[in-house]
């Protein structure tokens, strides 16, 4: 895909991730240095938590060695009372630092999906045509979740318990160096095993993400309201679900193996922890019957061993998870670390407001490995004028038209907007100046209003209304019982064509752009609603540059400039009567158009696309 896309790296299938070294660890740690502050106080949190848990041993061996055997009630009280307290303040004490751990890992995921989200937004459009769907909401979804969880649990479940264990190995050195070497002889048992219980819980727990991004890319399709109704008027709900139950199965295989991988290992070492306290007693039994050491040493070390060896068991376990959430940084990372190929180039200039002048010159377009879709190509439009983009589907009108706006960048020649080459402009201004009409228009799951007001969303409710009376859909939308509070639906499905249309017109026309690229095919619309988008049109051209790709010849009768395209290259360039004058390509598709049973427009093609080329390379889509 890369070579589709760009020389530079721009694709990456998640099956192709790198193995887990220490440069992903390093990159992991400078994304949380921002959160450094928060995490040191998290960590003395853990420390304070640690030594609480430890202190009841200790005072249990005072009671035993000194309080009982000397009868000293106060003393037995003071200690019992300190038993009592310690875990109440530990208990607190880790209250807090759950809930300090919370915020920051949630701030960490909230960073990394707006960060996420950006760069995916940054792509060329050939990475959502050719992932598969589902695959980007996956990343952002569940990949950042799971990178999350790393933060707020595994890390600090790492921290806590090498923290414990490191001061409970402390005090039962410090007790009993004797007793300490005879239970850290059990250790290497929790060690040993665990890397290759991690890299086979890492291999599952990335295929388990896999799967589930295919899964979330069924349901994208099959629940969306142009899936949905495919399948009903193809009676294929009773296939859907099979397919639904067949990913969802072999994902349930997936995690069941996943959450069975080292439980074996995980039993074992309970019967270590059995065996450790077992040889203490026997040693520290025989020390106490030799008078080398008191019982309450032999009590305090048993209750330290379970301190010991808990943690240890638990940093066995939690090692394996510390490997496998590695899969979910490796995923988010491949994606950040993809190379947009249109972007801001070091000392873009911010584009004031613009006449509209628009020049192709010599402007040349090809895929990387690819031949040519555009040679040469040489036009010019005046501010204010209208260039219409005629020719045989597959000519490169779409493709030329998306230069504008740099959803490609020419690879040879210019496009120049007043003068200034796009490339030297920064792509805020340069886009904040444009807008574009398609031919099937798409609107977000929201109302009217907030659809329209897309276009400018400082616009107030008035602003908004006028550019839908303008736009001739002011009286359709207060007909509906909610008026602008209607909710369009998914893709805007609850509105006809028309009236989706005009929608996007009354979008346009609240941007104020200077220069508009229209899709202006209307052949699927009825005659009353062709006439209203047509008036619709007419107000939104009104004084801006237009770049028309139209396919009704009929439409482009009063443009200023009519280009016509075959095969990459300009073949003809006039008037419309200029043109049918010349007898030539123009005129031959006129003819065309109105031969008895040739279809004007081109029925059954995606709007905004030259489909020859596009077949290769489906980023030419226009926006």
């Amino acid at each position: 895909m890369s070579q589709l896309i760009s020389t530079k790296k721009s694709y990456i299938d998640p099956q192709e991730l790198p193995a887990v070294d220490r440069a992903t660890l390093a990159r992991v740690l400078r994304y949380l240095r921002p959160h450094a502050g928060r995490g040191a106080l998290v960590l003395g949190l853990l420390v304070a938590v640690a030594g609480t848990k430890l202190l009841p041993p200790l005072l249990v061996k005072r009671v035993v060695d000194e309080a009982i055997p000397g009868r000293r009630v106060a003393l037995l009280l003071v200690l019992c009372a300190g038993m009592v307290l310690g875990p109440l303040v530990a208990g607190l004490l880790q209250v807090l630092q759950k809930v300090l751990t919370a915020r920051t890992a949630e701030q960490v995921m909230l960073d990394l999906r707006v960060q996420l989200f950006a760069h995916l937004q940054a792509q060329p459009l050939a990475y959502f045509t050719r992932a598969r769907p589902g695959e980007a909401l996956s990343r952002v979804l569940n990949d950042v979740q799971g990178a999350g969880a790393a933060v707020g649990t595994t890390l600090v479940s790492v921290a806590g318990n090498l923290l414990t264990s490191g001061l409970a190995l402390t005090l039962v050195l410090w007790l009993d160096w004797r007793l300490a070497l005879l239970a850290l002889t059990l250790l290497p048992a929790y060690v040993l095993p665990t890397r290759r219980v991690g890299r086979r819980r890492k291999a599952l727990r990335r295929r388990s993400q896999e799967l589930l991004a295919q899964l979330t890319g069924v349901l994208a399709e099959t629940l969306s309201i142009s899936g949905a109704q495919l399948i009903k008027v193809f009676g294929t709900e009773g296939t859907e679900t099979d397919r639904v139950r067949d990913r969802g199965r072999e994902l349930m295989e997936v995690n069941v193996r996943q959450a069975l991988v080292g439980r074996w290992f995980t039993m074992a070492l309970a019967v270590v922890e059995s065996v450790g306290p077992a040889l203490v007693l026997a040693g520290g039994g025989l020390l106490v019957m030799r008078g080398e050491i008191g019982l309450g040493t032999v009590i305090a070390f048993v209750a330290l061993i379970a301190k010991l060896y808990g943690p240890a068991s638990a940093l066995a376990e939690v090692h394996v998870d510390v490997v496998t959430s590695y899969a979910y940084f490796e995923r988010v990372f491949a994606v950040l670390d993809l190379e947009p190929e249109v972007r801001d180039t070091p000392g873009a200039r911010v584009l004031a407001r613009a006449d509209g002048a628009v020049t192709f010159r010599s402007a040349s377009f090809a895929y990387p490995g690819a031949r040519a879709t555009l040679r040469d190509v040489c036009l010019h439009v005046e501010p204010g004028q209208t260039l219409a983009l005629v020719g045989p589907s597959g000519a490169g009108k779409s493709t030329l038209a998306a230069l504008v706006p740099r959803l490609h960048d020419v690879t040879a020649g210019q496009v120049l907007v007043d003068g200034h080459d796009v490339r030297t402009l920064t792509l805020a201004s340069l886009r904040s100046q444009i807008a574009v009409v398609q031919q099937e228009t798409y609107l977000f799951h929201g109302t009217i209003e907030d659809n329209i007001r897309y276009g400018r969303p400082t616009a107030g409710s008035a602003q908004v209304q006028e550019a839908a009376r303008a736009a001739q859909v002011h009286d359709v939308v207060m007909a509906l019982p909610d008026g602008y509070r209607t909710v369009v639906g998914e893709r805007g499905h609850r509105l006809s064509g028309g009236e989706r249309q005009r929608v996007a017109i009354a979008r346009a026309l609240l941007r104020d752009p200077r220069i508009l690229i229209l899709d202006e095919a209307t052949s699927s619309l009825d005659s009353r609603s062709e006439a209203l988008v047509q008036k619709a049109f007419a107000r939104l051209q009104a004084g801006r540059t237009s770049i028309v790709i139209a396919h009704r010849l009929s439409t482009v009768r009063d443009a200023d400039q009519i280009a016509v395209l075959e095969g990459g290259r300009v073949v003809e360039l006039g008037t419309h009567e200029s043109l049918l004058g010349a007898d030539g390509a123009y005129a031959r598709l006129h003819r065309a158009a109105a031969a008895p049973g040739v279809e004007p427009g081109p029925p059954g093609r995606v709007p905004g696309l030259d489909h020859r080329a596009d077949e290769r390379h489906p980023s030419s889509l226009l926006v």
